[in-house]
């Protein structure tokens, strides 16, 4: 008998991670940049800040709970620079950049690495720690995907004299996920989410040129490479640590990069990659439609990430019914959740909505997944006319 979805997680309701930086917290880690304010000082603030929206999180009757990525510059570079080392950043705004809705380009933080990248000590852990004393929901954790860094720098932009051939390169970054990824769960985490733009961007031609004019080959990566080095990272996972995959087209600002549809990695990323669940960015035209869904297997959950997180207007909730409609052609209706497109602030300067906005959107997800699947988290009965046939499915 095939297993069914996971729902707790990832729940009906859910989040991606990231939440809006109160504006004295934003000021405070300027000022500790400039050596104005202390350590402590930022710490003491990033605690209060965490509790505040803990406390909101649950208000709206989320049942994952994250610490609103408040303790990091942006999502992904903290680890690198500061958890492994070995890395320097640089804003990019010629081969890639992210442009929002009004036409405006936003440089994105590219990385390059400059010497051995090694994992010395926990690097969310403690994060995580406080975060699960104040909660007794499910707390979330999120880690950059292990993927990125080959796709910011390519293997021409990884000095030789830190890895003279790429299977050293490739061991260090397994051997530090593996080692953070345990010290998490010797933490007590069990929801953890990896955070994957390269997989989904590099659908778009223009970035598959991109590693092309560097001496890469982006078929290879997007089918065997990134696959295997995903797997690589998160293998021997205790089978109590649920791992879900965010799949994102750039966020910075209200800013994107990438666009394309889910087609020509479906069947990898869905049948090859090791993962529990899947957050996929469906909120605008950008993503495509919902077809790639038919090459989702039975016991694998796709939370529809609808509702924007970019933009402050609130979506319909007849619409988003319509739109879980429409996905359930392809994959069961029970193996569906509902989410935002992404975090509200992969960077500390976060997306262009207020407070009161970005809850109202995570309270309207909320709402409309309790009308859709009922009250709680359990697996759905499922709607009439919702659920495809054995027959439309594909044999995977």
């Amino acid at each position: 008998m095939t297993a069914s979805a996971p729902h707790d997680p990832p729940f009906r309701a859910d989040q991606v991670g990231s939440l809006l930086r109160p504006a004295e917290l934003k000021k405070l880690r300027q000022q500790h940049a400039a050596g104005q304010v202390s350590a402590d000082e930022l710490r003491a603030a990033e605690d209060a800040a965490i509790r505040r929206v803990v406390t909101q999180q649950e208000q709206v009757g989320l049942q994952s709970i994250t610490d609103g990525e408040f303790r990091r510059e942006d999502f992904y570079t903290d680890f690198f620079v500061r958890g492994l080392g070995g890395v320097e950043v640089r804003q990019e705004q010629t081969v890639a950049f992210f442009i929002d809705h009004e036409g405006r380009k936003i440089p994105v933080p590219w990385t390059q690495v400059v010497s051995r990248l090694r994992w010395r000590k926990p690097i969310y852990a403690e994060h995580f720690r406080f975060l699960s004393s104040l909660t007794k929901r499910t707390p979330k954790v999120t880690v950059p995907s292990p993927i990125i860094l080959h796709f910011t720098c390519g293997e021409a932009a990884i000095r030789k004299a830190a890895y003279p051939d790429m299977d050293l390169f490739w061991a260090d970054i397994t051997d530090a996920y593996q080692k953070e990824m345990r010290s998490l769960y010797e933490a007590g985490c069990r929801y953890l989410q990896v955070d994957d733009p390269p997989m989904a961007t590099l659908c778009d031609e223009k970035f598959q040129g991109m590693m092309k004019a560097r001496g890469d080959d982006p078929q290879d990566a997007l089918n065997e490479l990134y696959p295997e080095m995903i797997n690589r990272a998160f293998a021997n996972r205790p089978p109590s640590l649920h791992l879900a995959m965010h799949l994102c087209r750039g966020n910075n600002q209200s800013g994107w990069f990438g666009e394309g549809s889910y087609d020509p990695i479906a069947d990898v990323l869905f049948n090859k990659i090791n993962v529990d669940s899947y957050f996929l960015e469906y909120e605008s035209a950008r993503a495509g439609n919902f077809e790639a869904l038919r090459f989702v297997p039975r016991n694998k959950t796709i939370v529809l990430g609808l509702v924007s997180s970019k933009l402050p207007q609130l979506e319909s909730k007849d619409m988003l019914k319509r739109r879980i409609d429409e996905a359930a052609k392809y994959v069961d209706i029970d193996q569906l959740a509902l989410s935002p497109q992404c975090g509200f602030a992969s960077s500390t300067e976060g997306n262009r909505l207020s407070e009161e906005e970005h809850f109202a959107k995570l309270r309207l997800v909320v709402e409309v997944a309790n009308e859709v699947w009922g009250e709680g988290t359990g697996p759905s009965v499922g709607r009439s006319g919702n659920t495809r046939s054995q027959e439309a499915r594909s044999p995977n």
